[in-house]
């Protein structure tokens, strides 16, 4: 008797000894699950082959807690209900978000580039246009000039016509009066 109160007491002992560092490891569950897919609607079935966390199914029929599905490549078989759910796992939710995300750094980086060239494009086509707008008020005054200057040579012309024809009635009216007159002798 004494033998087994001892092992009773050396059990309660190492049940209510405080758990040691082993004991107090975090460990976590796998993500993925196999579910087996059997003939029928029960654990009684024969396992056509199994299913993973991630695999699309397609809805047969509803049974009692079971559910008859096809799977990838046309394999129908039964499975428990429990295991399905309307959206992706939040493993391949999480694959295609990491994928997105990646994609949308690709796109930021080249946008980010395009950016940095059209800023130095923009700065290069600003002081062109600087140059133009200088260059275009230099030749809008030339041209004004121009305008004016065009005109002047006209005034000239019509002033210096003008002036001869005044000269030319002077001396026409000097040389008829500086002869005597005609005078009809009979």
């Amino acid at each position: 008797m004494d033998y087994r109160l001892a092992a009773k007491l050396l059990l309660a002992a190492a049940l209510l000894a405080p758990a040691g560092p082993a004991l107090a490891q975090r460990a976590w569950i796998k993500d993925e699950v196999r579910i087996n897919l059997r003939t029928g609607p029960g654990t009684q079935f024969r396992i056509l082959g199994g299913l993973a966390t991630g695999d699309s199914v397609e809805i047969l029929r509803r049974g009692d807690g079971w559910t008859q599905v096809r799977a990838k490549g046309d394999l129908e078989g039964w499975m428990p209900e429990g295991f399905l759910q309307d959206e992706a796992p939040a493993m391949i939710l999480l694959e295609r978000h990491r994928a997105e995300t990646a994609d949308m750094r690709e796109n930021f980086e080249q946008l980010s580039s395009e950016v940095t060239k059209l800023r130095t494009e923009n700065q290069e086509l600003a002081s062109l246009q600087s140059e133009q707008g200088g260059e275009v008020e230099r030749l809008r005054r030339d041209n004004l000039g121009l305008r004016a200057g065009a005109r002047w040579p006209h005034w000239i012309a019509g002033a210096s016509i003008l002036f001869a024809g005044v000269l030319l009635g002077i001396v026409v009216h000097w040389s008829s009066s500086r002869r005597a007159p005609r005078r009809i002798r009979l």
